[in-house]
């Protein structure tokens, strides 16, 4: 059965200050994120063993605890290599990332707007979650989402390329409960040559989503 692990981060605990404190980013990584994948990976034997079994009594917490962690590692794992302490600004052609800022620009508008709907949907995502920047298959655009929890209120095959985490452990320590202050900060660390990655490789995945035989 395959499991999960959890991936090492691409730079030092301090790598983000004074954006996001180390004391911040070692908790984060080493306790929250690590406690989605060891869930993701209980959970998994958990469903093995009501195989095995024939009981299926449990069947529906099952699959949502196995949709929270998954999801949760998944997101983390996009989250981490979202930011660098190089980053921030806006995408431009200059740094060879012209094609997502055109499809940002067509889908949005422009990056003030896009900037302002998706630090709106990570602000005001209502108890924890994200807001996210995704790429929609079925248009080809790009949307924001906001996904409470992990995996709630999300487009089926809506591809995640750009995350913040507006989850409290994500700041408190350092922000306390001013998320707005957090999430215009988060703005300094984005890391758009990931997120540029990702949405190229989202355009060309697309065709994987069957909407008809």
């Amino acid at each position: 059965m395959a499991t999960y692990t959890l991936p090492e981060l691409p730079y030092d605990y301090s790598a983000l200050a004074p954006v996001i404190s180390p004391e911040i980013i070692e908790l984060h990584h080493d306790k929250h994120h690590a406690a989605y994948v060891k869930g993701a990976n209980d959970t998994l034997e958990q469903l093995a063993e009501a195989r095995d079994k024939d009981q299926w009594g449990t069947i529906n917490g099952l699959e949502k605890n196995l949709a929270f962690h998954l999801s949760g590692h998944i997101l983390h794992s996009i989250y981490w290599h979202n930011m660098t302490g190089d980053g921030g600004g806006e995408p431009l052609d200059k740094d060879g990332v012209g094609e997502l800022a055109d499809a940002i620009a067509e889908s949005f508008g422009s990056f003030a707007k896009f900037k302002a709907q998706l630090s709106k949907a990570s602000v005001t995502t209502q108890g924890s979650g994200w807001g996210v920047l995704a790429y929609e298959p079925v248009t080809g655009r790009l949307i924001v989402e906001q996904i409470y929890d992990h995996q709630g209120n999300v487009g089926q095959g809506s591809v995640p390329i750009l995350v913040f985490d507006a989850w409290e452990h994500a700041f408190y320590l350092q922000y306390k409960n001013q998320k707005v202050d957090f999430i215009e900060a988060m703005w300094n660390v984005v890391n758009w040559q990931d997120v540029a990655k990702r949405y190229t490789a989202a355009k060309e995945r697309a065709n994987n989503l069957l909407l008809a035989p």
